[in-house]
């Protein structure tokens, strides 16, 4: 009995000093919000890191959509993407970046931002503050391409841990929202094929703007009794008949309404959302972490784009932030592939609402990954991103 007690009693002094050394010999370092040991990857590897840093390389690629798709002021049938990828010790992240030609991006302007990059001076991914902090430094604007970077050094994480994000920051899949479905400014036959397309959605988002906003809500509303949300793109320019219209809006089932004045009418917009019946949600208004704060007491939430924002990281910031203050949250996507949405959707179940259809408007998707099943956004237990 005296040696079994002795044996135990050394075997409990090793597991501490273990444990005390574990502490000492390492620190901490949050990935927004998730908490790991610094070095990470060589614990888990059981050894020093490689000597060989991050690898990251690019190639453009155009977006066909299977619609032309029109706003308040522009058409277009294409969009042009960056596709990204981060190489680190035989573990592949994926990354994206997409350009609508009113962001001021363009593959020129990106592939010049990227090539400039000398990601392998860090040998451990896991240093995201530091590798990002570098990116965003290295020269102003260039968002999307940026978000690219991100997104891949997300994925290249998660599949060097083994787990998607949504888990790694302690969301589950099952608090994650309908998406909506894109309705965009078109002639009323083209609008109710549409509408028809799009019959396994639970909610819709039309797209006003021009002078035919109520005819367009009419037409929708002639085939389908479906929740809706509108998203004007700064489209009103006088906040009594916003007023009127958003009061409108109300009656036809619209749940809220998406930037509806030009963001420099700040004034209005905020008396506008201190008097409607419906949520007032700020999109071209903000683009990034530093522009929330200008939203407050202005607009009753923020819409969250991975692409303005340089990625998912500094999107969870915005998350955060917009809580504190009481803010509604969306989290909503350009015209992507399923590599930039599956990236936004590890976010979702944060949100109000999600729009993250951009990869559903596209024909040539050249990745696997989100799924919208029965309306809504399903997550799935693949690494990263979850993309294949």
């Amino acid at each position: 009995m005296l040696k079994v007690e002795k044996l135990l009693f050394e075997r409990n002094i090793t597991m501490k000093i273990n444990r005390r050394n574990f502490v000492k010999n390492t620190s901490l370092l949050t990935l927004g919000g998730l908490v790991l040991p610094h070095s990470s990857y060589s614990i888990m590897k059981k050894g020093s890191l490689p000597k060989k840093g991050l690898k990251l390389s690019f190639e453009p690629y155009r977006l066909q959509l299977k619609h032309v798709f029109t706003l308040a002021s522009s058409s277009r049938s294409t969009t042009p993407v960056m596709l990204t990828k981060i190489e680190f010790d035989g573990f592949i992240g994926y990354g994206e970046a997409s350009m609508p030609p009113y962001l001021g991006e363009t593959q020129q302007s990106a592939g010049k931002f990227l090539s400039a990059l000398v990601l392998g001076q860090f040998s451990d991914p896991f240093c995201l503050d530091e590798i990002l902090e570098y990116v965003d430094n290295s020269a102003p604007g260039n968002s999307a391409a940026k978000a690219s970077v991100d997104i891949a050094l997300h994925d290249l994480i998660g599949k060097i841990i083994g787990l998607p994000w949504h888990k790694l920051w302690g969301f589950s899949s099952e608090n994650a929202p309908d998406t909506s479905f894109t309705i965009g400014i078109d002639t009323n036959e083209v609008i109710i094929q549409k509408v028809k397309e799009a019959s396994e959605f639970n909610i819709l988002k039309v797209k006003l703007g021009r002078d035919n906003d109520k005819e367009m809500i009419e037409t929708i509303r002639s085939v389908t009794d479906v929740p809706l949300c509108v998203d004007v793109n700064q489209g009103w320019k006088d906040k009594k008949k916003a007023l009127d219209m958003v009061f409108y809006l109300k009656e036809k089932g619209i749940v809220f309404v998406e930037q509806p004045m030009p963001k420099e009418m700040l004034d209005e917009i905020a008396w506008l959302t201190q008097n409607a019946p419906l949520p007032i949600i700020a999109d071209e208004a903000l683009q990034r972490l530093t522009d929330v704060q200008s939203t407050i007491g202005a607009y009753s939430g923020i819409n969250i784009k991975l692409m303005k924002c340089t990625g998912m990281r500094e999107a969870h910031k915005m998350i955060t932030l917009a809580r504190a203050n009481q803010m509604k949250v969306m989290i909503g996507c350009m015209t992507e592939t399923s590599c930039a949405v599956s990236a936004a959707a590890q976010l979702s179940p944060k949100a109000d609402w999600a729009d993250l259809d951009g990869n559903l408007l596209i024909s040539n998707d050249p990745y696997s990954g989100m799924k919208v099943i029965n309306g809504k956004i399903t997550l799935n237990n693949l690494p990263g991103i979850g993309i294949y």
